[in-house]
């Protein structure tokens, strides 16, 4: 595993690859969702054992579980990984009691680097903007966390407006070969001293990159798409560490193994890419992280990062039947919940949650043309 200071701030070195805990995989239980902890702690352990330092947490992850889990994988690896979860502004709980409780999920004594979480340009003015940063302050003061941090969100032109507070040791937001929108934020952050993490690198354990037949004919030699997209991501010097939030042991082993090579691309490579991708602009329009933001929104419970996956399997990489079968199975086994592209009433609730700001109406009405046979004013 490669290592890099985590900018000037914190004082630390970071492995290039990050443990994101966002989708570990589930199990249900009595009728309920939870995380599969015999399958998830041993993947986390791996991590570590392969080098990974730093893991991702948050508040909600996983049914609000994530966080349980992770401190149960910490066992025995705490003074060798740094810790991070997030604090959401605007839930039912303060600052100070929401980290207490945190605390006690994980269990631990500190979290290494608390976030602020998915915060944007509206943090600048908020109500209890200094309320916030004095109890950050105080509990970094009390040693119950080690580095003020924030997630990002926002326009790319918000970024640099948080930096400038002065406040954070390090920022966490998006950015991969269909998004890369972030890219000068990320250079600003870097050149003020922040330790940077990119979240998304590799599409949220599925691929956000190009086929390895498109990649041969850019003189790019890779095994796979997932290997190119996280080598595209740790080619940018202003990155310290690619977050990929795996749920699967091949997904830990593969992306372990490219964050340990030392040959990360070349500028000519990277610009190859960057052409490569201009040109299939269209797929950006559709990318989706899986992040879930839209599905508690929509009244219709439609599966709408199921839906997408599937159509940039067709998209992306012509996996025709492929997609086609992972269309429909929506709705009709316990581990692909919800509904399809039919039950969509345009209310337009999932547009305004979906960080990536993605047409989701428009896209829907795509993926059902593509997927479904669709009679003539349905």
């Amino acid at each position: 595993m490669r290592y890099t200071p985590f900018g000037t701030k914190s004082g630390v070195e970071i492995s290039r690859l990050g443990f994101g805990s966002m989708r570990l995989p589930m199990i249900e239980v009595a009728g309920k969702q939870v995380v599969d902890e015999e399958q998830a702690i041993p993947m986390i352990q791996r991590a570590f054992a392969l080098g990974v330092n730093y893991i991702d947490s948050a508040w909600f992850y996983c049914d609000h579980l994530s966080e349980y889990t992770v401190g149960k994988a910490l066992k025995g690896w705490r003074d060798r990984v740094y810790l991070s979860t997030k604090y959401p502004i605007g839930n039912d709980k303060g600052y100070r009691e929401l980290l207490e409780v945190q605390l006690g999920k994980l269990d631990t004594d500190y979290i290494d680097f608390y976030h602020f979480h998915g915060i944007g340009a509206w943090f600048l003015t908020h109500e209890r903007r200094e309320e916030f940063i004095r109890e950050a302050l105080q509990a970094k003061e009390e040693g119950l966390i080690r580095h003020i941090s924030f997630s990002f969100h926002d326009k790319p032109e918000a970024l640099p407006q948080l930096v400038d507070l002065g406040l954070f040791t390090s920022v966490l937001c998006q950015y991969n070969l269909l998004d890369r929108g972030n890219e000068a934020g990320l250079a600003y952050a870097k050149a003020h001293g922040l330790g940077t993490v990119v979240m998304g690198p590799v599409g949220g354990g599925r691929v956000a990159g190009l086929a390895p037949e498109i990649a041969a004919e850019l003189g790019i030699p890779v095994r796979s798409s997932a290997e190119l997209a996280l080598r595209f991501v740790l080619a940018n010097p202003n990155v310290d560490c690619a977050l990929s939030g795996m749920n699967a042991p091949a997904q830990v082993e593969e992306n372990a193994a490219v964050a340990s090579n030392a040959d990360p691309l070349s500028a000519a490579e990277v610009e190859g890419i960057n052409a490569a991708m201009t040109e299939n602009k269209r797929l950006a329009e559709l990318y989706c992280t899986g992040c879930n933001y839209c599905t508690p929104h929509c009244p219709q419970e439609i599966n709408i990062p199921a839906i997408f996956g599937a159509m940039n399997n067709d998209r992306i990489y012509g996996l025709k039947a492929f997609a086609r079968g992972q269309y429909h199975a929506i709705g009709t086994n316990p581990w692909v919940k919800g509904k399809k592209a039919d039950a969509c009433t345009e209310c337009g609730a999932c547009e305004e949650h979906c960080p990536q700001h993605i047409a989701i109406r428009a896209q829907l009405k795509e993926c059902r043309a593509a997927f479904e046979e669709v009679t003539a004013g349905a």
